[in-house]
């Protein structure tokens, strides 16, 4: 079975060539990866909003990487985890082969269905893996804002480091939708909102994954409605806490509102794990 793409152009290019043009152009801007990161959490949002963000961390997972495990959300606590049920993911930029071995192992470990909805936080990750990682194989899944979620990023672990493979862990989600549109404005409108989810919503979630903390985080995102995706973010924490990262590394932030100033806007972050974590680190961008 094969997934084709669902998503519209808007969200990320229609061809190869346009992938190919836009990642390029961000790897020239950036420069050379540093940071050897074993899982990250990625923003999903369409790649004119938070397609940088997302590149940028995407490309400082450690290589070489046998797998990927993509994982997003858009779930609530009581929902199964999410897989994906074909063999191919349909890109601009090649097919990505499932790693069935990984997928049946979790689908033997947890209570999960198959993902038949097509969701933005899986899709728009696989163009960027698919070219920053074009031998890799792939497990799609969405975890629900629960203790399944951390469960799964440790079995994830547990089943990499007893096969010997070189799995790498991607959460993705968004934080903070602030406005009319998301139904959710306590602060009202105009700056004094958008410094509130920069500097106390956002930053509270994003405290919570630079301490590796998947409960706080969880429960930051329900009861303030700081993340989207949160059971994603936790899974890929704890993927990280089983393979001895200690912190999470703040890569960068951004919002909507950076790209399109409006009433209803988005929160975007970049944050990266690894094993005997550098307290030395380069920080991230903010913006």
């Amino acid at each position: 079975m094969r997934r084709r793409r669902t998503l519209p152009p808007g969200w990320y290019p229609a061809t190869e060539d346009q992938v190919l043009s836009q990642c390029r152009s961000w790897e020239a801007e950036l420069g050379a990866p540093s940071r050897d990161y074993v899982a990250v959490v990625v923003p999903h949002a369409g790649w004119a909003f938070s397609g940088r963000l997302a590149f940028r961390t995407l490309r400082e997972l450690r290589r070489p990487a046998e797998t990927i495990v993509v994982a997003g959300g858009h779930l609530h606590g009581s929902d199964p985890l999410l897989i994906a049920p074909e063999d191919v993911y349909e890109t601009p930029v090649g097919d990505i082969r499932v790693d069935r071995e990984l997928a049946d192992h979790l689908a033997r470990s947890f209570d999960t269905r198959d993902d038949r909805v097509s969701d933005n936080t899986v899709e728009v990750q696989l163009p960027l893996v698919r070219y920053l990682f074009p031998g890799a194989l792939v497990v799609a899944m969405r975890c629900p804002p629960g203790p399944l979620s951390a469960e799964t990023g440790t079995s994830v672990a547990r089943y990499a480091i007893e096969h010997g493979r070189d799995v790498r862990f991607i959460g993705s989600t968004d934080l903070t939708h602030y406005g009319p549109a998301y139904g959710f404005s306590p602060q009202g409108e105009g700056p004094g909102a958008v410094e509130w989810v920069r500097e106390s919503n956002d930053r509270t979630i994003i405290d919570a994954m630079e301490a590796m903390d998947p409960e706080k985080t969880i429960r930051l995102a329900v009861e303030n409605r700081a993340a989207c995706s949160s059971g994603a973010a936790a899974a890929a924490m704890s993927f990280s806490r089983e393979l001895g990262a200690e912190r999470g590394d703040l890569v960068g932030y951004g919002q909507s509102y950076d790209v399109r100033p409006d009433s209803s806007f988005v929160g975007y972050v970049g944050v990266g794990f690894r094993p005997e974590f550098r307290a030395d680190a380069v920080r991230g961008e903010s913006g």
